[in-house]
């Protein structure tokens, strides 16, 4: 029996206690909640400034805080749910939502267009992928890989979903009507799955085991393993979302038109869907140090080649769509970061805390790097730092296994 077997049955994570209408739903409630609470923003973005007259820079300022305000949230929220379970920390964070959307709505000034995000950041925290991921590892260990591979093919549908979607409600009415309507398709969807189909029993943590070594007794977070992994995870961060944000502008610089540039970029989120359906041949075939230094690594490679090389543009499609596939592996291995190393214990709060810094890094990259382009010169340079980052990151996962001991063995604190 492995390691990981030996920790479902332990935990009653076996195939027995699963509920079979968890991922499913899960699924479901992941394409609306991202796609409502998180691609509806650009859509809407440009009718908003029309009618407020509020600029871009602080309109996107509000989103940003929310991602941030987001990130932060996330590591008390995933103790809770580590604690007692998703249904609660869900059904109350859809509900958020619906509140937060109908205050961004009805907004009659900057200060409260920002509040209402902030309170959509809290939504955010509690409904978006790491309280789910936590709630899958843990009832479909030790085939805790399919399942999460499984919501996050669905939450890639998100934007396939609702972008499309939201701009045909804003053709026939106002941004701000149409943020009404979403949030009543968030409750309506939302809140009763996250009630209904989260009812399963939550099985509880496997006891920590009282050893006098060192590893026994400290946290993962406080260890040298989970600092350098946190920072690489960061670089990485601020670098993928860096190209994603700027490959529009790079590829029109090199002669693409804005539509072209714009399908690249598109299909760029169907490669992130297909490096998703790898993700579990790759993880059974490699380490998880080796798996996490490679996949960082080739996205790393896959920024420097859209830095130089020149064209043509199908090319340079096909370079974007490469660099998808591997960020769609990115996603699954963030996800499956701390059960590789350190067991399904005490999963969301260590999940939390590893991904707070990269998603604070991936809120303020948009900014950050349009803001640098200019300065080194165009967009070639830039992806060339950012392909600079992505390999010092790499270089930070050498040094992220963890001491040889059980996986469940370490408490946190």
């Amino acid at each position: 029996m492995t390691t990981a077997q030996a920790s479902g049955a332990a935990t009653g994570t076996g195939d027995r206690s699963r509920p079979r209408a968890a991922l499913p739903a899960l699924c479901v409630t992941q394409i609306t909640g991202w796609g409502i609470l998180y691609y509806a923003f650009p859509v809407l973005t440009p009718r908003l400034i029309a009618d407020t007259g509020w600029s871009t820079a602080q309109t996107t300022a509000a989103f940003t805080a929310a991602l941030l305000l987001s990130a932060v949230t996330g590591i008390p929220v995933g103790r809770i749910v580590d604690r007692h379970g998703p249904r609660t920390v869900m059904t109350t964070g859809s509900g958020l939502g619906v509140v937060a959307l109908a205050a961004v709505a009805s907004a009659p000034s900057l200060p409260l267009f920002f509040a209402a995000w902030l309170l959509a950041g809290t939504a955010m925290a509690a409904t978006f992928y790491q309280p789910a991921f936590t709630a899958l590892t843990r009832w479909h260990q030790p085939d805790h890989v399919r399942a999460l591979t499984t919501v996050t093919l669905a939450g890639g549908l998100a934007s396939t979903v609702f972008a499309p979607a939201t701009a045909a409600l804003a053709d026939h009415l106002s941004w701000r009507t149409t943020y009404l309507v979403l949030a009543a398709v968030l409750a309506g969807v939302t809140i009763p799955l996250h009630a209904l189909a989260l009812r399963h029993p939550w099985p509880q943590e496997p006891h920590t085991t009282a050893h006098s070594g060192p590893a026994a007794v400290r946290s993962p977070a406080r260890t040298r393993p989970f600092l350098l992994l946190a920072a690489a995870f960061t670089l990485s961060g601020f670098a993928m979302y860096g190209v994603v944000f700027n490959t529009v502008p790079l590829l029109t610089e090199r002669g693409a038109g804005p539509t072209t540039a714009a399908w690249a970029l598109g299909l760029g989120g169907l490669g992130q869907t297909l490096g998703r359906t790898l993700y579990s041949t790759l993880a059974r075939h490699t380490g998880a140090t080796s798996r996490t230094t490679t996949l960082i690594a080739a996205g790393g490679t896959t920024t420097l080649l859209l830095a130089l090389v020149p064209g043509p543009v199908p090319l340079l499609a096909g370079m974007a769509i490469l660099a998808g596939t591997i960020r769609g592996n990115l996603t699954l291995l963030h996800a499956t970061a701390v059960t590789d190393r350190w067991g399904t214990n005490a999963y969301g709060h260590l999940t939390a805390q590893l991904a707070a810094p990269a998603t604070i890094a991936g809120a303020l990259a948009p900014w950050a790097s349009s803001a640098l382009a200019p300065t080194l010169g165009g967009y070639p340079a830039l992806f060339t730092v950012l392909a600079a980052l992505s390999a010092a990151a790499a270089l930070l996962t050498l040094g992220t296994a963890p001491p040889r001991q059980q996986p469940d063995d370490v408490r946190t604190s």
